[in-house]
């Protein structure tokens, strides 16, 4: 497969791209940071482009130099995103808060916009993931700026997927679980004062067990890139917990529901009378 990665160069984007490329799939990695050295170990297999994806122009650019190379884009995996500002809300810098939603909300939605040319030229069904984050399923204090910016990718994942629901193309959402990162050391090295208490010695548990597993990550995303996902589109897949590896066999059922995405819970659903 061709496949676009942005967040390549550091984290889980430099090690999903180098399992990507075990698998045998070509991979053109989008980053801010040069990649050359990563280029010339995997000559012919991985390409990269320098490229801030919360940044439209430099996408748009980045997507031209791929369709120069490559027929089509099989799929697209939207891995690149920053914790960014943390603390509460009502003191946060505006500009820093701005920004942590642009990175990650428009670094989700510049790609999907600029490739989506090349993914409707695929010859099989076409694949767009986002990575979610901490914050997006549930309220989590301290990180107002993430968690909005993260539930906005789910939603917009849901939507587009309603919007291109007649086009050969499955997108979906992905929640990692808690996985050791340089976002876990940011928050350890912001200290309980900064992110809170309860945030800082989950933190401190995560790092010391070792956090949740990468191979999990990597198995939803390449069940997801495959055709045994075929039709399963616009929802959020915890790589931990759900019984994803199933669901291909029961997309028609799923189709139709609600069920993996975001909304909102009435009373009668949890046998409660808020009525007067």
């Amino acid at each position: 497969m061709n496949l676009v990665l942005t967040g390549s160069s550091t984290g889980i984007g430099r090690a999903l791209a180098t399992r990507l490329l075990a698998s045998g799939h070509r991979v053109w990695g989008l980053a801010r940071s040069d990649q050359a050295d990563f280029t010339a170990l995997h000559p012919g297999a991985f390409a990269a482009s320098r490229c801030d994806v919360a940044d439209w122009t430099q996408v748009a650019a980045a997507a031209a130099e791929v369709a120069a190379a490559w027929s089509h884009v099989d799929g697209l995996i939207c891995c690149a995103g920053l914790q960014g500002e943390v603390g509460p809300a009502v003191t946060a810098d505006p500009a820093r808060w701005s920004a942590t939603v642009r990175a990650n909300l428009d670094g989700t939605f510049f790609p999907i916009r600029g490739f989506h040319a090349q993914l409707a030229r695929a010859p099989r069904r076409a694949k767009v993931v986002a990575f979610s984050g901490g914050g997006a399923t549930k309220a989590r204090a301290n990180f107002s700026a993430y968690g909005a910016a993260k539930t906005g990718v789910v939603r917009l994942i849901e939507t587009l997927a309603e919007e291109l629901r007649d086009q050969p193309i499955d997108l979906n959402s992905i929640a990692p679980g808690a996985i050791n990162t340089r976002l876990t050391d940011e928050v350890l090295a912001l200290g309980p004062a900064v992110v809170g208490a309860d945030e800082y010695a989950s933190a401190q548990k995560q790092k010391a067990s070792g956090g949740a597993s990468l191979d999990k990550v990597f198995a939803l995303i390449a069940w997801l890139l495959s055709p045994a996902s075929d039709g399963i589109s616009g929802r959020l897949l915890a790589a931990p917990w759900d019984p994803w590896a199933t669901l291909g066999r029961h997309a028609a059922t799923l189709a139709p529901s609600d069920i993996y995405t975001l909304r909102r819970i009435l009373p009668e659903e949890r046998a409660q009378n808020f009525g007067a």
